[in-house]
């Protein structure tokens, strides 16, 4: 089985399950730089547009996570690991109103992982 470029620590899943009861199926998008840095961003399933410019990158929890092309193109040898903490952030997440914040932790990938990816797909596949 390919390796996944995308994990969750169980404290993301955890809150991730809190904000289903609410909002239910959701999605993420990898923020490229607006409001809060480049922080993960949690929508209602379909509430955010995905589109050609976009790349999956799998699943965390049951929930797509997409980020754009040119952000992959500078982060395609990176493993990322959905993580949340305390506090408030200045964005649009779901999140924000329960205290918390999504962030992404990130480490390179070994040379043997490379080897044994999992494809990404476009965006497009979503429109």
């Amino acid at each position: 089985m390919p390796l996944s470029r995308i994990d969750i620590t169980e404290e993301a899943e955890d809150i991730i399950r809190r904000l289903e009861l609410d909002h239910g199926p959701l999605m993420f998008h990898q923020s490229g730089g607006c409001c809060d840095g480049s922080s993960p961003m949690c929508y209602a399933k379909g509430s955010f547009r995905i589109g050609a410019s976009d790349i999956w990158l799998g699943e965390v929890a049951g929930c797509d996570f997409f980020m754009s092309k040119s952000q992959f193109q500078v982060w395609e040898h990176t493993h990322l690991t959905l993580d949340v903490v305390e506090g408030r952030g200045a964005s649009f997440s779901l999140e924000i109103p329960l205290g918390y914040r999504f962030l992404i932790r990130s480490r390179v990938f070994t040379d043997e992982e490379k080897a044994d990816l999992m494809a990404v797909k476009s965006g497009k596949e979503y429109e």
